[in-house]
């Protein structure tokens, strides 16, 4: 088991975490009631907090920022010794921790999405975890949730009995999702990104020697240019050049010097 401190990655800090611990660490905060806001983060999500202050503040106040991408372990490795031999991959965590939720008996709750993704979500799990207990699911309503909306979502997710919370909202709103929930459901929350989609049935998932080369994203690109072209094409390169830089000690990222957000802006 590997869980080691938070490193500056771009001024995010990154936590040298494995599958292990994470789980075990969510499953504690689960039964002890404890806030835990938790993200699978590949490199558009830490470019995210890198090109958006306000975000990078909400990124580094998150309880555990996995490395999801390969690029993202890779940078942990070379600049600070992390000796991670695999990443934290968000889908491949909803599966481990679903694992852990069935047999401890934890009752989960799923947020975001359509209802149809969220049935089709549902139906899978429990064929694949008979013993996982579902306490709830909730569509996203694709828009910011007012000051009422958002404290009878937390309500219907309190009063279910759920004890962690897994969040498919996308990058960046299920981050900003966590982060101005955690406190109000104080319970884990796992921002999980495409792992609702994959598991659903719903999107394809890239091949493994694709994945352990770094190059999921490529396969992403192909099969969804449209949506995708800007995201990969820019930042992708972006992330290289500055992770060089930082390595070189020719540019330098302070996770401190970030503002916090001035407005809430969580979806629902």
């Amino acid at each position: 088991m590997i869980d080691r401190d938070r490193h500056n990655i771009l001024g995010v800090r990154v936590n040298a975490i494995d599958y292990e611990a994470t789980v075990q660490r969510i499953v504690e905060a689960a039964k002890a009631r404890r806030p835990l806001a938790v993200s699978a983060l590949a490199v558009h999500g830490l470019m995210t907090g890198v090109l958006d202050a306000a975000h990078r503040y909400r990124l580094n106040r998150l309880d555990l920022l996995v490395p999801d991408g390969q690029p993202v372990r890779w940078a942990l490795n070379a600049l600070h010794h992390a000796g991670l031999r695999d990443r934290v991959y968000g889908p491949t965590l909803m599966l481990k921790t679903c694992q852990r939720a069935a047999d401890e008996g934890v009752p989960i709750f799923l947020f975001g999405g359509t209802d149809d993704l969220l049935s089709a979500l549902a139906e899978r799990l429990r064929a694949r975890f008979p013993k996982l207990k579902i306490a709830g699911c909730r569509a996203s309503r694709f828009r910011r949730l007012s000051a009422e909306e958002r404290q009878q979502l937390v309500e219907e997710i309190r009063a279910s009995g759920a004890r962690i919370t897994f969040v498919g909202l996308g990058c960046p709103r299920q981050e900003v999702w966590a982060y101005e929930l955690r406190e109000a459901l104080s319970m884990p929350i796992l921002a999980v990104g495409a792992a609702f989609n994959f598991h659903a049935g719903q999107l394809a998932q890239a091949p493994a020697f694709l994945q352990r080369r770094g190059l999921e994203w490529l396969f992403r690109l192909v099969h969804e240019p449209c949506r995708l072209w800007k995201r990969y094409l820019f930042l992708n390169p972006l992330y290289a050049t500055l992770v060089f830089l930082q390595a070189l000690g020719l540019r330098s990222f302070d996770p401190y010097d970030a503002a916090p957000p001035t407005q809430d802006l969580s979806h629902g």
